[in-house]
């Protein structure tokens, strides 16, 4: 699979990205790395890494520093482009998702959505899982019938307060 396939184009959901986002993406698909290459290079999580590639994390000056020593592009110029002003937008994009992987990840909530919260009732109490405090892991997993995607959402459970 060609890396220059992870490129946002300007006409994606992505195009309102930092300008450090397209030099990072850029310098990944010429260098031919994967996330789990890049975040293994640094010491970080591959999903973690690859949420602060499209703006969904903030990467500190000493994580961006790595990473661009990594992808051979003038830390300087990264610095300058992400600064203590900028925060991460962790939204979704339009509703209801129009790239399929996402579709379908949202689709999954919206078909197993009630019987996940009623387990997780059953089993922790009244409360949410936390996307703050979360883990996130993918993996493929190979099935005859053909390779199987195995996604885990690693959060901590915090209870509704009781005032």
């Amino acid at each position: 699979m060609s890396q220059a396939a992870t490129v946002p184009t300007h006409n994606s959901p992505y195009a309102d990205l930092p300008g450090i986002s397209s030099k990072l993406f850029e310098a990944k698909a010429q260098k031919g790395l994967t996330f789990a290459q890049i975040a293994e290079a640094i010491g970080k999580d591959e999903v973690w890494l690859a949420a602060a590639f499209y703006g969904q994390a903030k990467f500190t000056e000493e994580e961006l520093k790595k990473v661009s020593e990594v992808l051979g592009i003038p830390a300087l110029e990264s610095l300058s482009q992400l600064g203590d002003h900028w925060w991460p937008n962790r939204g979704l994009g339009p509703m209801p998702p129009t790239d399929p992987v996402i579709y379908r990840l949202y689709e999954s909530v919206l078909v197993y959505g009630h019987a996940i919260k009623a387990i997780i009732h059953e089993k922790f109490g009244d409360g949410i899982m936390s996307m703050i405090d979360c883990k996130v892991n993918i993996e493929k997993k190979p099935d005859p019938k053909g390779d199987r995607v195995v996604l885990t959402f690693d959060g901590k459970f915090l209870p509704y307060a009781k005032w």
